[in-house]
């Protein structure tokens, strides 16, 4: 029963040195706003934004944190459209498509690259070879393009962006309430860095 004791007094420890290490102002930031009901992680992100592109595909911060979600926690990444000028509003529109027929993850890294490596992807119909590569069909990628669902999701992104005022990406909010300073962090290593992210976030799921 000691035993058992100390090992619950142990775990209860560490949870309090780890809570304490984040502070609202230098880990976090707490917005001026209800929680939502449910516990919910909102990333925006753009495919135009040098820095997105690190997070992403160098240091996997998003792909981490999804990992270390409790279970029931939903994620979701949203698209921003004041980068990239007219294009970015096609790419916003071209991520609700992967959205609503469920290819984010087949066609980020090749959006990624084909927008910041390789520059290739300059025209709506480049977007569209894109979807193609990550076996999409062009039937398929026509009819979302114009669906209801898909203009309902852009109008989703555009609202959440305007209702959290965002300002820059990328940009992680947990429960609609706090947000993931990123320069606050431990850049002392990416492994740390990207470890202390997702700590923060799931530190935050736990607050009210």
């Amino acid at each position: 029963m000691k035993k058992i004791w100390f090992a619950l007094m142990g775990l209860a420890l560490a949870f309090s040195v780890s809570a304490a290490q984040f502070t609202e102002g230098q880990q976090y930031i707490q917005l001026d706003k209800p929680a939502t009901g449910e516990p919910q992680v909102l990333e925006f992100f753009s495919f135009y934004c040098p820095h997105c592109y690190e997070f992403e595909q160098n240091f996997h911060v998003s792909s981490t944190v999804k990992q270390a979600l409790p279970a029931g926690t939903k994620m979701t990444k949203y698209h921003v459209d004041f980068l990239g000028g007219d294009m970015g509003k096609q790419v916003t529109q071209a991520w609700a498509v992967a959205m609503a027929l469920g290819v984010e993850d087949k066609v980020s890294p090749l959006l990624f690259d084909g927008i910041q490596k390789t520059q290739t992807i300059q025209t709506p119909a480049d977007l569209r070879n894109v979807f193609i590569k990550a076996g999409v069909s062009g039937e398929e990628y026509d009819g979302a393009w114009n669906s209801f669902v898909v203009k309902s999701l852009v109008v989703q992104q555009e609202k959440a962006a305007s209702d959290l005022q965002l300002r820059g990406v990328p940009a992680m909010f947990v429960n609609g309430k706090y947000m993931v300073k990123n320069d606050g962090l431990d850049m002392s290593s990416k492994d740390i860095y990207v470890k202390q992210f997702a700590d923060v976030v799931k530190f935050l799921l736990t607050q009210n």
